[in-house]
This record gives C-alpha cells, sequence and structure tokens, in this order.
C-alpha cells in the first residue's frame, strides 16, 4: 500500500492540504501532536476515524516532501 492510498490532497477538502482520505484530519495535525508528545493511542481516541496505518503513512509523507524541497540560495 503507497502512501497516497492513505493520504490524498484535494482543493475541495482543507483547502488542499494533505489529508488522512476520506477525512479532514490533515497529515499537519497528526506531525503536530506526535511532536508534542501524543502517542498513537491518544490520537487514536481522539480521532476515531483515524486508523494506526494513517498515522505511519504521515510521517514519511511529510519526508518525502522535505526531500523533494528545492532550496535557493540567494547572495546579497
Amino acid at each position: 500500500m503507497s502512501l497516497m492510498d492513505r493520504i490524498e490532497v484535494n482543493t475541495k477538502v482543507m483547502t488542499g492540504k494533505p489529508v488522512i482520505r476520506g477525512t479532514r484530519i490533515p497529515v499537519e495535525l497528526i506531525l503536530r501532536k506526535l511532536s508534542e508528545g501524543a502517542s498513537e493511542a491518544e490520537l487514536l481516541e481522539a480521532y476515531p476515524r483515524l486508523r494506526p496505518e494513517d498515522i505511519r503513512a504521515a510521517i514519511p509523507y511529510a519526508a518525502d516532501l522535505l526531500a523533494q524541497e528545492e532550496i535557493i540560495f540567494v547572495e546579497s
């Protein structure tokens, strides 16, 4: 199963932010909660439509986006 089976980008859902497919739960929210120390169990309890696979897909999805980021340095 690929990341895009779990995550979708649709301009009609959350203004195009990446979300867990079939929900309005942004990937960003999952990552922020994890960075604040939330456990997988806490996220699953707080967001009943979320599945463990969704949480596990959010991290590599974000890593893939950062890997493709292009940095342009401008000399001053």
